[in-house]
């Protein structure tokens, strides 16, 4: 897909939708789905749940497929031996960044965050790993922090940066200034995960990428935690329709791929018309896209 890169988060962040647990089946069927729509990067799971996430895992990176597939670690030594005890050798290392949950999810202070973080990225550096480095919460964070924890990670080694607008109250004219910003400031790659509380994460993943974010985290059909994700199928159009980037994304194999995921996730009306015989959904990329 040229320059800009789709990190799918489906398998990780889609699964903390409400009600959603796939199948380690389920979800190496959705990782094959994803690779031959073109998916550069794909986050498996969180091998430090244990079994059967880690068995999935080991699964899909079984599978030799042309994405690179990573793992989500917490900052701590532990959760990245998890994922090297799965073969994983992209290892995501993620540490809240705003001031409220450092306090209330850690318990902890800044030093202590970028200390861990350091430590992280450090010790799969050394297990051969390459390394991308979260910021959760980034969107309340406070910006000089910020930018000192992303200068940081990029010193450590890190690939990118992960700007997650955790629980999605930002808006597009200030997701612009922020990621601008950073990317003014510390020269890292970033990378835009944003959530749709507000119904605004693909407005918000539009103007990161115009901002210079090379990387858009997304998840197929938008879910993901509470009211979900960027949708992949959303941003592809909108890129279509303002930007004239056509990805050559086979709309035909996205709309099978939505449709698997529809059944597998068990979460919309779709689920039970979709085996009759037949029976075809509709999506937004579907219908717009081939008209833009």
């Amino acid at each position: 897909m040229g320059n800009l890169k789709f990190a799918d988060t489906t398998l990780r962040d889609g699964e903390q939708a409400p009600g959603v647990a796939f199948t380690v089946g389920e979800k190496v069927q959705i990782a094959k789905m994803l690779d031959s729509l073109g998916i550069e990067y794909i986050e498996a799971g969180i091998p430090a749940m244990g079994p059967p996430e880690d068995e999935a895992i080991k699964e899909i990176l079984d599978l030799g497929l042309k994405a690179v597939i990573s793992t989500w670690n917490r900052a701590n030594i532990s959760d990245i031996k998890a994922s090297l005890a799965c073969g994983a050798k992209h290892i995501h290392v993620s540490a809240p960044v705003s001031d409220i949950q450092i306090k209330t999810k850690l318990c902890k202070n800044r030093t202590w965050v970028v200390e861990n973080m350091k430590r992280a990225v450090c010790y799969a550096l050394e297990q051969g790993c390459s390394v991308t480095v979260g910021a959760e919460d980034a969107s309340r964070a406070d910006l000089e922090f910020l930018i000192e924890f992303t200068v940081q990670a990029r010193r450590e080694g890190a690939e990118r940066l992960r700007f997650a607008d955790t629980i999605g109250i930002l808006e597009p004219f200030r997701t612009k200034q922020i990621i601008g910003m950073l990317l003014e400031n510390t020269g890292m790659d970033i990378e835009f995960h944003g959530h749709n509380d507000f119904g605004m994460a693909t407005a918000n993943t539009f103007a990161a990428f115009k901002a210079g974010a090379r990387f858009l985290s997304t998840t197929l059909g938008g879910l993901g935690e509470r009211a979900g994700n960027c949708s992949f199928e959303e941003i592809l159009a909108v890129l279509k329709q303002h930007e004239g980037i056509d990805l050559n994304v086979n709309d035909e194999m996205l709309t099978d791929t939505l449709n698997y995921l529809n059944v597998a996730s068990g979460r919309s009306e779709f689920s039970s018309k979709i085996t009759k015989p037949g029976y075809r959904a509709l999506t937004i990329f579907e219908q717009y896209y081939p008209l833009l």
